[in-house]
């Protein structure tokens, strides 16, 4: 069966500043900024939460589909997508758009000055889950606003079980729409930034929340990830990474994870350890989809690091 994962596809443009920006803001004139910053280093990936999270569960022996909205500059990423035999049957590309790409500047501090273009992200309501079929399991991932609101009613309409993960695009949902997307939903997934936001907004203790969903899930970075399911809260430690590298896309990855157990069936604590034993293998990797370990070389690790056969 097929996990529907809805989300976005886009291009990552990270360019280094070899100095630092401080050098190069003065605060005294910060009302009439005009600066450039010269980068002669630049390189293009493929990301986007739906593009990440389909790449790792696919890592993963999963069978992801990607509904996603894309422009008419789209053609790397479908080439990609084709090499990499992910279907883009659900993949849409929008006429006279841009697909949704980041422009990311980062200095010697790692400061970083961001630029988000949304694109075609913003027709992701144009697709509906019910034009997918064998779906078992799905995920609502950072979209377009009104992509999001349509594709959680699509999967409520539809009976498939899902996990709501707003990520980035919480901040644009009032606390009675996030409510509304917990009741629909099965699992929900959070940053512990995220998580603390969701909490404001609702006005309820994440121990409320978690009464709304079978489980929910918040990450911690180096501090592992709690997941709130029958009542308990679950403490999931971090698996040591070889290197930290780069963190762009761990989320993803960690949610690879958790579509994957929930699919088989796992309990959630096993689920859980999956999930974080791939954002490990994630930030020891530059860009969100260049680590490519094994399902041999996977299973032998997470047998190394919680002392279990994985399958």
């Amino acid at each position: 069966m097929h996990a529907l994962i809805c989300g976005s596809m886009a291009y990552d443009n990270i360019m280094v500043f070899p100095d630092r920006f401080k050098h190069h803001i003065l605060p005294e004139q910060i009302h009439i900024l005009n600066v450039a910053f010269l980068v002669p280093e630049m390189r293009r990936e493929f990301g986007g939460c739906a593009g990440n999270i389909a790449y790792n569960l696919q890592l993963l022996g999963g069978s992801p589909l990607i509904m996603a909205t894309v422009g008419d500059d789209a053609a790397p990423y479908l080439e990609r997508l084709d090499q990499l035999q992910l279907p883009r049957t659900h993949v849409r590309q929008v006429p006279g758009s841009f697909t949704a790409q980041a422009f990311i500047t980062t200095d010697l501090d790692d400061n970083q000055i961001t630029a988000f273009h949304p694109g075609a992200m913003s027709f992701s309501h144009l697709n509906k889950v019910e034009q997918a079929s064998g779906v078992s399991l799905g995920i609502v991932a950072p979209d377009g606003r009104e992509g999001m609101l349509q594709h959680a009613r699509d999967f409520a309409a539809a009976g498939i079980p899902f996990i709501f993960d707003p990520g980035q695009g919480l901040p644009m949902f009032t606390g009675d729409e996030l409510l509304d997307f917990l009741g629909l939903a099965d699992y929900a997934c959070f940053n512990d930034y995220e998580a603390k936001l969701a909490c404001e907004r609702t006005g309820r203790s994440l121990e409320q929340l978690a009464e709304l969903v079978q489980a929910l899930i918040v990450t911690k970075g180096g501090q592992g990830s709690d997941i709130y399911c029958g009542g308990q809260r679950l403490e999931i430690p971090c698996v040591q990474a070889e290197a930290v590298v780069d963190p762009t896309g761990c989320g993803d990855a960690y949610r690879a994870g958790l579509l994957y157990g929930i699919i088989a069936g796992w309990n959630m604590e096993r689920t859980g350890r999956l999930a974080a034993l791939m954002g490990a293998y994630k930030i020891a990797s530059r860009g969100p989809q260049n680590h490519a370990p094994s399902r041999a070389e996977i299973a032998a690790r997470y047998q190394r690091e919680f002392n279990e056969a994985l399958w």
